[in-house]
Order: C-alpha cells, then structure tokens, then sequence
C-alpha cells in the first residue's frame, strides 16, 4: 500500500513544503500589492485634491456601493492613503520594506512617528522582529528608539573587547534604561524578588530584552575549584549567537560589580560556549548606572560589559508613563483598523 511506502511520504513531504512556501509568498505579495494600491490610490486622491474635503465622503459612498464586501474604502482609511502618498516617496524603501508591513502598521508608524530616520527605524525593527501592531504602539510609546538606537545612550567597551561585526550587533542588542513595566510592586524590592518577577514573566521579558534572547536559567549553577556561584539571569541570543549574563543590582552602579560580572563571563567562556559561539557577553542592570564611574571601571576590562538602568513600573519617568497606552486606547485602535 502506498501509505507503507517510504519514497510515497517522500513526495507527500516534498508537496507539503512546496504548498506552504507558495502560500507565504502568495500571501506577502498580495500584502504588498494591497499597500502599492493605496499609495496609487492616494496619488489619484492628491490629484483631484481641488474639489475639497467632501470629495473623499461622497467617493467613499460611492465605493461602497460598487464594492459593498470589499473593507478599506472608508474616508477615513481613503485620507490615510492620500497621508500615505504625501509622506511616502515611491522609492526603493517603499517597494522593499514598507510595503512588506501590514496596512495597519503603517497608518500605526506614520500617525505616531514624525521624524523620518526614526519612522525608518521602526519600520525595519518591525519587519526584521514581526511585531504585530500591538507590540509596534508599546514599543512606540515606551521610546525604544532613544533607548536602543541611540548610541549615546549605551556605556560599554564592545569595541575593545568584541572582533567585527559582533561589536556592533551587541551594541544593537542594548538599551538604556530597560522598561520592566510589568513589574507593578513597590520600588525598594530586593534582587531576588525582581529576578522572580521577570521569570514569571518571561514572554514580556524576552520581548524587552529584543531579538533573539532564548532563556537559559535564573541563578545558574556554576561550580569552581569547588565554590558555588550563580549567575542572575543566563540567555543565549541566536542572533549574535553567543551567551549573554545579566547582572540584576538594586543600587547604583558600583566598581566591584563589573569586576564579579567579568568573572562570570570567564567561566561561562570556559565551561559553557562551545566552540562554535561567539564570546560571551554581559549586561549589568542598575538602578543608576552612573556613566562617567561604568566607563573608567571597564576601561581596563577585557571581557565585554554593558551596563544600563532598569526601571520599574513604580519608577518609570513621567515622560514616558504618560505614553504608555492603556489597554483601552489599544483596543479602540484595533476597532478602528477593522471599518
């Protein structure tokens, strides 16, 4: 029978894969065509611009009646396309990365997001990480563009201690300070309970710390010359492809702290990393990671270190707790992308 027949599975196999690729390309390309619609949908719009506003009304209605099932035709969506096409050049960034989001992440970064480098930013973050449009208004609105993408932000020596290109690819990988909103306790928790928190947190964990971060272990066991020590949080980031040790510190940032991160570094280089990983890095967490002190402290350290601030929600700076959308305005913005 051909269900006991090896070479049959075979093909079965063969015809699975090739369906499923088909279907994600058919899918991706009707995506970027319905976005190349409205951008010439929009130019038209501009076009006849001197017939006023109630022009797009009375097309609207219009539409609706030719095309009464097809969804997207509202005025409102209609001025977005004509938004769209005014703010977006038909260029090469338009036909290979904007055009590759969802409708509704583009209207998302385009309404939010004025300044051109950072709305670029964000969108080649979105196609590169997959964020929905959910995740996209929480990055937005917890500022991850001055936390990660400026550099000026980050004290860290991956340039002396890291070879080409993984210096940069972990610099990439750091923000200033972390936002750990989902940790509602009051401030003056100790290190312990923190590192609970994020551990019974992991998923909202895993998409602060960006990436590629896989989740290894919290207080790691690690054993020399018959002393026990543990680490506070070890991730493997498979996007560096390296091991990554996270430091929790509830105090400004002291000396000595990167001195006991650096030795942690060494041991997991050692017994841990395979031959096939790239060097081990660290990230030491503090509530003030006093820049001029972390600089000259691992000025002479030739293990890589970042050190950055964390923030609770009780801590989180007025600036940005009054962008943090509620689960309300998220929700009405869901609603208003399904007309």
């Amino acid at each position: 029978m051909l269900q006991n027949n090896d070479k049959y599975f075979e093909v079965l196999n063969d015809i699975k894969k090739t369906l499923n690729v088909t279907r994600n390309k058919i899918v991706v390309n009707a995506n970027k065509e319905l976005v190349l619609m409205y951008y010439n949908i929009g130019l038209k719009l501009i076009e006849n611009n001197k017939w006023g506003m109630s022009f797009i009304d009375t097309l609207a209605k219009d539409l609706k009646i030719e095309f009464p099932n097809m969804k997207g035709m509202s005025a409102r969506n209609l001025r977005y396309m004509q938004k769209f096409t005014t703010e977006f050049d038909n260029d090469e960034f338009l036909q290979h990365y904007v055009a590759k989001l969802p409708w509704s992440s583009i209207t998302t970064i385009m309404d939010q997001i004025k300044d051109k480098e950072m709305r670029k930013w964000y969108i080649m973050e979105s196609i590169k990480n997959g964020w929905s449009r959910p995740v996209i208004i929480h990055q937005i609105a917890s500022k991850l563009y001055e936390r990660q993408a400026l550099l000026e932000n980050k004290t860290n020596n991956f340039d002396d201690t890291l070879p080409s290109p993984n210096n940069e690819q972990a610099k990439e990988l750091l923000k200033n300070p972390y936002i750990f909103d989902f940790i509602t306790a009051d401030k003056n928790l100790k290190e312990l309970d923190i590192e609970q928190e994020l551990t019974h947190n992991i998923t909202k964990l895993l998409l602060e710390l960006g990436n590629g971060f896989a989740f290894v272990g919290r207080q790691y066991h690690i054993e020399v010359e018959n002393e026990d020590y543990y680490i506070d949080l070890l991730f493997y980031n498979l996007k560096v492809r390296s091991y990554v040790v996270i430091e929790l510190k509830t105090t400004e940032f002291k000396p000595e702290y990167a001195g006991k991160l650096n030795f942690y570094l060494s041991v997991v280089d050692k017994y841990i990393k395979d031959e096939k990983d790239n060097p081990t890095f660290g990230i030491l967490l503090c509530k003030d990671k006093k820049r001029v002190t972390a600089e000259l402290a691992l000025k002479d350290i030739h293990k890589p270190i970042g050190v950055s601030e964390y923030k609770i929600l009780s801590e989180i700076p007025d600036f940005l707790e009054d962008t943090l959308p509620s689960i309300e305005d998220i929700e009405k913005r869901l609603e208003k992308d399904s007309e």
